[in-house]
């Protein structure tokens, strides 16, 4: 992607699909609509290749209408793009990958998670390596405006809009495009106008725990279906369900979802958000930072789950990072000088977090408490881990 004629490279990224491939046979590349995956993948190809296989190409549909005629003679790496239009390849990649000569490397690219993992599991149990990727980042973008990423948010052809203005109508089409075209071709039922009512209601809930009966009640519509309406979106990779972590202790814990929407500039799209001055006075400002940091840290720093922590006493840690036998915390501080809290404390405590990195919006790095550090979000650029000391 080029920005102000630099080009921005998504170089951690190709260097860990590199690596998925040299391990595993088949790998899974999900992500939102729109996010580069298709860039990212024909980086990985040469230019004479003909591995490329896009789905939503009738030329490309057509080669594949006899799938292992088409795919048993290729070797190196084959990309097959938009897999979740035909499921049925599954199966065709499972006979493929497991041939003893393994000539071929499959990377399957999809904009969708739920059913397109399910299906992927099933067909291809135990040979499968997935690779998550969303819109830019504050690493790959290094010094460029932070305040832009947040506002438009990661999409390239968002944050790269040449106005404003193009930004917000590149965001508005693609909220369209996703619920009259990609959902129905996915074979979802809902009417487009219902599901973005529900999607701009969750945009209020951005950064709250889950209550289907509110939004249910308001849209006249049953508990079950304003949650098939949130896992849609979920599986379409949009929303985020950031689920609650259940410590052994006494206290009564939160048990339902935190929901977030993934990316800053939808959210801000669907709020009526234009511009970096509206943003600030909005009353989401603090809900939408604090979900933008937090996809910021998770597309900086490896995890094996996400959780939040919260009890109905009211102590709370914005996200808990499990790494192996390891837990780290995150808290979000929108302020000047963050400091030790007794909710932070509390969560130190009977979570057993290893560390925890209070983020903020400031420039210096400085110590709260033992495990427990103030680091800018500044930081998140340098594509180094927040927590010192961590292997």
């Amino acid at each position: 992607m080029v920005h102000s004629g630099v080009m921005i490279e998504r170089s951690q990224l190709l260097a860990g699909l590199r690596k998925a491939l040299s391990r595993s046979r088949v790998v899974v590349l999900t992500g939102p609509r729109q996010c580069g995956k298709t860039t990212i993948a024909r980086q990985l190809l040469s230019e004479t290749s003909i591995g490329y296989f896009d789905l939503e190409d009738p030329a490309d549909l057509e080669r594949l209408s006899e799938p292992m005629t088409a795919l048993r003679p290729l070797k190196g790496l084959v990309v097959i793009d938009e897999v979740q239009r035909r499921p049925d390849l599954f199966p065709v990649l499972r006979v493929l990958a497991d041939r003893r000569d393994a000539a071929a490397r499959f990377l399957i690219l999809g904009s969708a998670s739920g059913e397109l993992l399910r299906q992927s599991s099933e067909s291809l149990a135990g040979r499968t390596e997935r690779v998550t990727m969303g819109g830019f980042s504050l690493a790959e973008l290094g010094l460029r405006d932070e305040q832009r990423l947040w506002l438009r948010g990661g999409l390239p052809l968002s944050y790269l809009a040449r106005t404003e203005a193009w930004s917000r109508e590149w965001r508005k089409s693609f909220i369209q495009a996703l619920l009259e075209r990609d959902f129905p071709q996915w074979g979802v039922r809902a009417p487009a106008i219902a599901l973005l009512r529900f999607w701009t209601m969750l945009a209020h809930y951005h950064g709250q725990t889950w209550n289907a009966a509110e939004p249910a009640r308001a849209l006249g519509v049953s508990e079950s279906t304003a949650r098939r309406h949130l896992d849609l979106l979920s599986d379409a990779l949009v929303v985020r369900q950031l689920p609650p972590f259940h410590a052994n202790v006494e206290k009564r814990q939160v048990k339902a979802p935190k929901i977030y929407v993934r990316d800053t500039g939808l959210l801000h799209q669907l709020l009526g958000i234009g511009t970096q001055k509206e943003l600030l006075s909005h009353p989401k400002v603090g809900a939408s930072w604090e979900g933008f940091v937090i996809e910021q840290v998770l597309l900086a720093e490896p995890h094996d789950q996400a959780f939040f922590w919260s009890t109905h006493q009211g102590a709370e840690i914005d996200l808990v990072l499990r790494r192996g036998s390891r837990l780290f915390g995150v808290e979000c501080k929108r302020t000047d000088a963050p400091r030790m809290t007794p909710s932070i404390r509390i969560a130190t405590e009977d979570v057993g977090l290893t560390r925890v990195a209070v983020l903020y919006p400031g420039t210096r790095r400085y110590p709260l408490a033992k495990g427990v550090e103030a680091v800018p979000v500044q930081a998140l650029k340098s594509g180094v881990s927040i927590f010192p000391g961590r292997s």
